[in-house]
């Protein structure tokens, strides 16, 4: 058996997309765009479409839509929420389509666009996720969104949770130092997740802002088997 190849790509910087024909890309951004897409998705949206900037998103808005916008966590004043995946309730979400803009997180999934497949990914709906990856035996990129094309903490041990997963079923390997860091990085978070996230700058942003009261829930594993797929530049739910 020929074994796929995993890889890991830890800011928007580092992203090569000319390399990864025929590659599944995973986009992650746990605190908080992926969670909250993951979350509209289980709570009954239709669609997501993901915007990468304010003058877009407040166009969407002037056309109609519901409108999900943040910047440095802030929602944007013409939004009718921002990206906490407390905000996507069942009653806001349900049976609608969302234009969704955030600070990283809908930016990359415009970046990335181009790949072969394209699907959001967090701790919420892990295990759906590499059963989704697993029944397809291609190569994938597990893609962090960072902060503002830094490198940061939480997307990379999410990325090396899925990794271990992934290399657990014997179809991937890696020659990746991203991805051997991120196991590292997860070898040493697993045990307790949310002493660990207490140390991430994002965390710190989060409760400057009192926003933090969503992080509990994004690392929950497995709240939704929904695997949200990038058609034709709008999020849906996979098939």
């Amino acid at each position: 058996m020929i074994k796929r190849d995993l890889e890991i790509c830890f800011s928007p910087a580092l992203y090569e997309p000319e390399r990864l024909a025929g590659s599944i890309v995973v986009v992650i951004d746990i605190l908080r765009a992926t969670s909250a897409i993951c979350t509209a998705f289980e709570n009954g949206a239709s669609s997501i479409i993901p915007v990468g900037t304010v003058p877009e998103a407040k166009d969407y808005k002037n056309r109609g839509y519901l409108v999900a916008a943040e910047r440095d966590g802030i929602v944007l004043d013409f939004a009718d929420f921002g990206n906490s995946p407390f905000n996507f309730t069942r009653e806001k979400v349900s049976g609608k389509t969302i234009a969704y803009s955030t600070t990283n997180g809908t930016g990359i999934i415009k970046m990335a666009a181009s790949a072969s497949d394209l699907i959001i990914g967090s701790f919420l709906n892990i295990s759906a996720v590499i059963k989704w990856i697993a029944a397809r035996e291609r190569n994938v990129l597990l893609f962090c969104s960072g902060w503002k094309n830094r490198f940061n903490l939480e997307d990379a041990v999410c990325a090396g949770a899925m990794a271990e997963r992934l290399m657990a079923t014997s179809l991937y390997s890696t020659v990746c130092d991203s991805a051997k860091a991120a196991l590292d990085l997860w070898s040493i978070a697993k045990d307790d997740l949310p002493a660990y996230i207490e140390k991430v700058a994002h965390r710190s942003r989060l409760r400057e802002k009192k926003l933090d009261d969503c992080i509990s829930f994004c690392l929950t594993n497995d709240y939704t088997d929904m695997v949200p797929v990038l058609k034709n530049g709008i999020l849906v739910r996979s098939e």
